[in-house]
């Protein structure tokens, strides 16, 4: 089996996240915003208890395929068609709650809020919320849209955080940083901010 078969396209710092043994065998993982899974690929073949929501349908169902070939135990239920902010499943459900490259299409700063509380909701006491998004930390060129909805040097249109937004975030939900914010900036065209919190 080859390295990509294994892990599929998972994000390096959630790869890292699991190399530290914050995501252990046995846990609950939800994928807000899962896409067709890309980040899920691992924790499918390994006999994790995962689940994702994705408002995009199409995504959902790839997805579906996927946790049929991979972890076939699964119910096709546990992937849902909605937004991260509708998420309907239970509170304090999961022990860790993945965001991967979502946050940052927030329409405004009360869509963030909602979407950053519906995960919140969703993770147990003592769970991790890992969360990769674009943020205005070490970005020069951007030019705010607003509503905190910037464009990139890169073209794209984005909600950007700063590193002000995101302590104080983490101090509303209660949580704690498990790792101190980290930013790579890809020169002259945006900036992806890693920020996990512990419940």
């Amino acid at each position: 089996m080859t390295l990509q078969e294994q892990f599929g396209g998972i994000d390096i710092y959630l790869f890292d996240q699991l190399l530290r043994g914050r995501i252990r065998p046995g846990m609950r993982v939800l994928d807000a915003g899962c896409g067709s899974g890309r980040n899920l690929v691992y924790l499918l073949r390994t006999g994790f208890d995962v689940s994702g929501i994705d408002e995009n349908a199409e995504a959902i169902a790839e997805a579906r395929q996927l946790a049929t070939a991979l972890a076939p135990q699964l119910p096709v239920t546990q992937f849902r068609v909605e937004a991260v902010e509708a998420c309907s499943f239970q509170p304090f459900s999961f022990d860790v709650v993945i965001s991967s490259a979502v946050l940052h299409f927030a329409r405004d700063d009360a869509q963030f809020d909602a979407m950053a509380a519906a995960m919140w909701r969703a993770l147990k006491p003592g769970g991790m919320l890992f969360c990769r998004l674009a943020s205005s930390i070490g970005l020069d060129g951007a030019r705010p849209l607003g509503s905190n909805r910037f464009r990139l040097p890169d073209g794209s249109e984005r909600y950007l955080v700063s590193a002000e937004r995101l302590l104080a975030k983490t101090r509303e939900l209660g949580g704690t940083l498990l790792d101190p914010l980290k930013t790579t900036v890809v020169q002259d065209q945006r900036s992806m901010t890693t920020w996990v919190v512990g419940k």
